[in-house]
Parts: structure tokens; C-alpha cells; sequence
């Protein structure tokens, strides 16, 4: 299985539309552990309006750990058979450990459109 974390400097960035870049583990959810690490460039300008979820998808990723993000970038990501968890933080290798380990739960919470410049999400 393959999970994406939206990523600034080895942290969750708080907003998947701006982040550096994604960090995409290949993990054993049987063994709750990390098997590969890959970087994939995030697109210029804003995430939701990108083609990030369908790079993503063809690179085999079901799951985003994401920390905000608007309910338009759920739903594309979605539509690409990538499942959304929000509200993540902290290290992302740490985060994705979390996941692992079954203690990450998905905050429900979507940014607003007014609190950034990617409007329309």
C-alpha cells in the first residue's frame, strides 16, 4: 500500500495545496512498517487545481495523511481513489508510524476558502 503525506521540511505541511513536496512511504500494513520512501515534486501553484491526485494515484497511493485541506481537494483526491485523513502533524515519518499503528483519526475538519489564497477548494 502506498500513503502521501503533503510535506515541508520532513514536517506535514499544513496546507496540501502549498506544500513542498509529497513524501510517498510504501508500507506493510501487516507489519505496520515502512518498506520505501519516494519524493514526488508538488505542482506549481494550488494542489486542488493540479494534477497532484492523478500523479499520485499512477504512482499506486490510496491514502493522503494530510493536515488541512478544503473539501474540493477531498473530493479530487477522492475521485482518484485516494481516501483523505486531515488534521495530521508533526514529523511525517512519525505521522505515517501513527497511521501504522492505528492512532491517527481523520479530523473532519475542512479548511475554509477565505483563510488562503487557493480559493474555491
Amino acid at each position: 500500500m502506498k500513503i502521501a503525506l503533503p510535506s515541508r521540511d520532513n514536517m506535514i505541511d499544513s496546507h496540501f495545496g502549498h506544500c513542498e513536496y509529497f513524501t510517498v512511504y510504501t508500507v506493510s500494513v501487516e507489519n505496520r512498517e515502512i518498506i520505501a520512501e519516494e519524493t514526488v515534486p508538488s505542482p506549481v501553484g494550488c494542489g486542488c487545481k493540479s494534477s497532484i491526485a492523478q500523479t499520485l494515484a499512477a504512482k499506486g497511493v490510496t491514502l493522503m495523511l494530510a493536515g488541512n485541506m478544503g473539501q474540493g481537494a477531498v473530493n479530487v483526491l477522492n475521485n482518484s481513489g485516494i481516501e483523505v485523513l486531515r488534521g495530521c502533524s508533526g514529523e511525517i515519518k512519525t505521522v505515517a508510524l501513527h497511521w501504522l499503528g492505528g492512532t491517527l483519526a481523520d479530523s473532519g475538519e475542512a479548511c475554509a476558502a477565505h483563510d488562503h489564497a487557493c480559493h474555491g477548494h
